[in-house]
């Protein structure tokens, strides 16, 4: 385990597997780094992986209570990329993180190769359909694992991997923490800067997320120049885990990039 000091002196912990060109794991709220789990593990087999824990989740200090933005947690994700000795990264996000990628991308253009975002959205807006219901909504801020597995996870996936959805759901943090995290994640507004974001970017939704309905990711392709989409049939919000067959997608999209 590694510690990278941010801009407040928050310590952020983070870790390093696999060989060949970086790729940056950002997690989503109250997420630790361990709950990427048999994805990170896949992509090691490809990628030099390098994942973090967010400020206040995990082994990462909790820091001051201003720099709980998208955009600054961006700023953490620069310093773990500076701590791991990478100056240029794949970047990939997963909900929140998706969210935190996207700041990266448009601030620090010079740190992004590629761009992942799956099951996240460019911030809120007023449209129908695209936030989640009042029943998800519920279930996220409740935290019970009974009421959030359905909306993340294959049942039978679930099943077979508990020690994967236990891992996801049981990150370590205060309530103080996981309040933040959820009002970072829901005041997230990158709309107006995704026009400037030069990395080339892969959208992986599934086509049932309840939390981060698909509509998000039609205008996250509209809004990224030159963005692909790719929806998995069936999947919900935690397609980054269940759907392993991503990971390849993902491969295809780099070596198409790189080529």
């Amino acid at each position: 385990m590694n510690f990278a000091q941010a801009a407040d002196g928050a310590e952020l912990a983070w870790t390093s597997e696999g060989q060949g060109e970086p790729m940056l794991l950002i997690a989503g709220q109250a997420t630790a780094m361990d709950g990427w789990g048999p994805t990170a593990e896949l992509l090691s087999r490809h990628y030099r992986v390098i994942r973090f824990d967010h400020r206040g989740i995990g082994r990462s200090g909790k820091g001051e209570a201003e720099r709980y933005t998208t955009r600054l947690l961006a700023e953490d994700a620069a310093t773990v990329l500076d701590a791991a000795g990478a100056d240029l990264a794949h970047v990939y996000g997963h909900s929140m993180g998706g969210r935190v990628g996207q700041w990266l991308a448009i601030d620090k253009p010079q740190k992004v190769r590629t761009l992942i975002l799956a099951a996240t959205s460019g911030g809120k807006r007023p449209e129908a359909g695209m936030q989640p219901d009042r029943a998800a909504l519920q279930a996220l801020v409740s935290g019970d694992m009974a009421r959030l597995e359905p909306l993340f996870f294959d049942a039978e996936w679930a099943r077979k991997n508990p020690g994967a959805t236990h891992t996801f759901f049981n990150s370590h943090a205060s309530a103080w923490v996981k309040a933040r995290h959820f009002k970072t994640s829901r005041e997230h507004d990158a709309w107006s800067g995704l026009g400037s974001i030069k990395a080339p970017t892969l959208i992986l939704h599934g086509t049932e997320d309840a939390l981060a309905p698909l509509p998000n990711a039609l205008l996250l392709r509209e809004q990224i120049p030159r963005s692909v989409l790719v929806r998995a049939p069936g999947a919900g919000h935690g397609l980054h885990l269940d759907h392993p067959e991503t990971v390849e997608w993902i491969r295809q999209f780099i070596a198409r990039k790189s080529s």
